[in-house]
């Protein structure tokens, strides 16, 4: 059986100096072998140590029994501060706690329905975004995916479709970021004191300025409609119009910036990777393309009724399938506040404790054929039983991710549309290689032939 793509794993030990070359061409290669059987590993640096969990019962207790013990660490907000500033993706404690009371409203399943429209959208815009790529001819699939999801962000948050002037400004300049953005910056290697400046690339703080400024206009555009009375009901009306239950507070502008930067680069850059894998392990199992194909022959794209994501089950297990084999987050970074002992070794306040969903989701150890894409896995008591222990493309608990619905609503929708028009098939001489910065793509993109069916 044909495994899909996945990085050589580095051989042996290495030095610091070596490792952070590694880790600065992809995170995922420059990991060891064993990490695949491992419960847990330490690592050594001059200036702290980390320790990656995939015990589920220490992936539990952080995550879901003390959270508030293990904070995001601050070394995951040096490299990405010029963009997201204080957003709920990098805040701890009271902060973001004030920041989910006021967000976690406009993701509520009566909310998602109403965005619904928006989403098919955004998906048959797709499907006639493609059309003139059908002729067979190798397509670089993850920017369509990219420009797909960029819209199904503006046409929920801002009821924009991306075509319009500021959001295809933004998307423009997100693609410039990702190129300027580097995956270690010196603030998340050394232990610098808070007053200590931080320093990044021109280019990396000049894309940051004009996302910025670009979000800007529009929340200042949707605060004046608010205001008016003139606002529609999408979600980002919803978030700047709730109030913290405790405090009924509203997100000022500044603040609003910071939660739509994140929005953007969570809800549009990991949708992109989930559905561009998902298409990609498609194109290699057309056994499992036909099932998606023929299951979404049951919708009818001249109408939007939201009940017709209970109909397509072989395109959420393919998706949640794909997010296993390719988490779009493939590690994640919390931080020991107090003294612990983890599996017999002694963890000191200030330790970073490295959760990993890509070694989580093909551990030896917990899955039945980790490497093999199964999408029937989890219709068995075995594969239900993965998905409840060791299954986190999302994170888990207080701080899971609050797109979650939304992401399992957005990625099967997506998926089962353009598979219900186009076949893809793979290019064999452009095969995929997954690389790992803050999010998961190939290294050389995805390319896949479309026609029609």
């Amino acid at each position: 059986m044909k495994l899909p793509p996945k990085p050589p794993a580095r051989a042996g030990k290495v030095s610091l100096w070596r490792y952070m070359k590694l880790f600065r061409r992809d995170i995922l290669s420059a990991q060891p072998a064993r990490l695949y059987r491992a419960w847990m590993a330490e690592f050594r640096t001059p200036f702290f140590r980390s320790y990656m969990c995939n015990d589920p019962d220490l992936v539990n207790l952080v995550l879901k029994e003390r959270p508030d013990d293990f904070p995001k660490s601050d070394r995951v907000r040096e490299g990405l501060a010029p963009l997201l500033g204080n957003s709920v993706f990098v805040t701890n404690g009271e902060v973001w706690k004030r920041q989910r009371r006021i967000i976690d409203p406009a993701f509520e399943g009566g909310r998602l329905r109403d965005v619904f429209p928006a989403m098919w959208g955004a998906g048959m815009a797709a499907v006639e975004r493609l059309a003139p790529l059908a002729d067979g001819q190798p397509v670089e699939i993850e920017a369509q995916t990219s420009h797909a999801a960029a819209d199904v962000i503006f046409r929920t948050l801002f009821s924009i479709p991306i075509e319009h002037e500021v959001a295809g400004a933004v998307f423009s300049r997100f693609k410039d970021h990702q190129r300027a953005q580097p995956v270690l910056n010196l603030g998340a290697l050394l232990p610098l004191p808070k007053w200590f400046p931080r320093f990044h690339a021109r280019k990396t703080k000049q894309t940051a300025r004009d996302i910025r400024s670009l979000i800007t206009q529009l929340t200042e555009t949707r605060m004046q409609a608010i205001r008016a009375g003139l606002a529609p009901d999408d979600l980002a009306t919803k978030i700047m119009t709730t109030p913290d239950p405790e405090t009924g507070e509203t997100f000022d502008a500044d603040e609003m910036v910071d939660q739509v930067a994140i929005f953007f680069l969570a809800g549009h850059e990991t949708s992109a990777s989930a559905l561009a894998w998902a298409l990609y392990l498609l194109a290699m199992h057309p056994e499992w393309q036909d099932k998606v194909a023929e299951e979404a022959l049951a919708i009818d794209p001249e109408k939007i009724y939201f009940s017709t994501m209970s109909k397509l089950r072989q395109s959420r297990d393919v998706f949640r399938e794909a997010m296993r084999l390719y988490p779009p987050v493939p590690m994640m970074v919390r931080e020991a506040t107090c003294p612990e002992t983890f599996r017999d070794r002694v963890v000191r306040p200030g330790s970073q404790i490295v959760l990993s969903p890509w070694h989580l989701h093909r551990h030896e150890r917990i899955w039945d054929r980790p490497d093999a894409f199964d999408p029937g896995r989890f219709a068995t008591p075995e594969g239900k039983q993965c998905l409840r222990d060791a299954y986190i493309p999302f994170s888990a608990g207080q701080r899971v991710c609050p797109g979650s619905a939304f992401a399992m609503i957005e990625g099967p929708l997506l998926l089962s549309l353009l598979i219900r028009t186009y076949r893809f098939e793979q290019v064999e001489k452009r095969p995929a290689m997954p690389v790992a910065h803050l999010t998961l793509r190939g290294k050389d993109g995805i390319w896949l032939r479309l026609t029609l069916r």
